[in-house]
């Protein structure tokens, strides 16, 4: 498939853009044609969960972007950016069937980061952005490249995309906090919209990291979401005190944990953290006061597979 083509040949086709010239001229059509555009960014791997945005997004917009880009500034050197999945061929057929997408932007790093980029934070080079007080804490403890990498990449597309309105996934609940700080502090134009996490049957938010949970350990996986559950009830019970509230989500883990090694089992649990913040600050709450909007959420390891996930308090978006 040709990836600069503003002319799609086949009927249903979605251009694909790997040129951010090409891709321009095409957003300057829109603009002329005066249609909004709504912009779905993306990692690739696509599930439900992104397709759900996508489809918003074309209720919201007159057209709607989706770029994959796996983005190196938000890796370190130890994680998995090798092996995170590419599937842009399945992808591509997810999106013609969600008949939803009106153009796909697929950017090569080179023109992404032009004067290079390395995984390595003290040798990189060029303009990064960083949100200053809400990158540090949460994912940002044990991953602190993470939110400088997401803001610089998530800034370069929107000033190539200049999409009207932006959807991200509750999932990275923080990310969605973040982003929304930096549209604002940048004056940006674009209102961004944060959408319900989807979830398998079970509860079990989706991801493109599932892919890699053997059955065995898919089958215990939903954990997480047991675990941050039974603490928001403990909420909605009337609890207000942080270790009231989050004692439940350990029990459910270290539950889960103790079955895992006891069935012998050829992998192991390892929680992360589970957090309490102010919806606002992302600072950790000691007392929940009676409106308050948090965020419950935490990170488990199943096997070396990182599980993310969270609930909302006193609050439906972020």
């Amino acid at each position: 498939m040709s990836h600069s083509q503003a002319t799609p040949t086949t009927p249903g086709a979605i251009p694909v853009f790997d040129s951010i010239a090409a891709f321009r001229e095409w957003r300057r059509d829109m603009l002329r044609q005066n249609k909004t555009v709504g912009f779905v960014p993306t990692m690739g791997a696509l599930h439900e969960g992104h397709l759900g945005l996508v489809k918003t997004a074309k209720q919201e917009c007159d057209a709607v972007v989706v770029s994959i880009f796996v983005n190196p500034a938000q890796f370190a050197p130890h994680e998995d950016l090798d092996q995170y999945p590419r599937t842009f061929d399945t992808d591509y057929a997810s999106l013609v069937e969600s008949k939803a997408c009106s153009a796909i932007l697929l950017p090569k790093v080179a023109e992404m980061y032009p004067v290079g980029i390395t995984l390595d934070r003290n040798q990189q080079r060029g303009a990064f952005v960083e949100v200053q007080g809400l990158s540090h804490q949460m994912e940002g403890i044990p991953r602190p490249h993470f939110f400088r990498g997401v803001a610089t990449v998530v800034t370069k597309l929107f000033n190539i995309v200049q999409p009207e309105r932006a959807y991200f996934g509750q999932k990275d609940a923080q990310q969605c906090v973040v982003i929304r700080a930096m549209i604002r502090d940048l004056l940006l134009p674009i209102t961004m919209r944060a959408i319900p996490t989807a979830r398998e049957a079970d509860g079990m938010a989706l991801s493109s990291r599932n892919r890699y949970l053997t059955p065995e350990m898919r089958k215990i996986s939903t954990l997480l979401y047991k675990a941050i559950i039974a603490a928001k009830e403990k909420v909605q019970n009337g609890a207000s005190n942080r270790d009231e509230i989050l004692e439940p989500a350990y029990k459910v883990i270290d539950q889960v944990k103790a079955e895992v090694q006891a069935q012998g089992a050829p992998f192991e649990i390892r929680l992360d953290y589970l957090s309490l913040v102010d919806v606002g600050t992302l600072t950790e709450v000691q007392t929940l006061e009676k409106d308050q909007a948090a965020i419950l959420s935490g990170a488990v390891y199943v096997g070396t597979t990182r599980l993310i996930d969270n609930v909302l308090i006193n609050t439906n978006e972020l």
